[in-house]
């Protein structure tokens, strides 16, 4: 279940973080409202992982490594913004380090 609210947590959080961006400089409020909304749940969604015995560095880290990762796939695919070799191989190297932490049995 502890993974089931941290999915959850990340994938709110992406939507947040792309509503900033739809929001276009804070020129169309309503997004920020949803980006608002947005946080605030995936906060709680990432407190229930947590107090479920979810070890924090744990969460963090797979948290911050699927947000980073999706957020930028995602403002490639909706807003066109650059995707470089050097980018993608950045965030692999994320995606190693938080696997390598998570199969470490911290």
């Amino acid at each position: 279940m502890r993974w089931l609210f941290l999915a959850g947590a990340i994938l709110i959080e992406v939507c947040a973080t792309l509503s900033l961006r739809a929001s276009d400089g804070l020129r169309k409020p309503a997004w920020i409202g949803v980006a608002t909304i947005g946080y605030a749940v995936s906060f709680w969604l990432l407190w229930m992982s947590l107090s479920l015995g979810m070890p924090v560095g744990v969460a963090y880290g797979v948290w911050s490594a699927c947000g980073v990762a999706l957020v930028a796939l995602l403002a490639r695919v909706l807003f066109a913004e650059p995707l470089t070799a050097p980018m993608l191989a950045g965030i692999t190297l994320i995606i190693i380090g938080v696997l390598t932490i998570e199969l470490s049995g911290v």
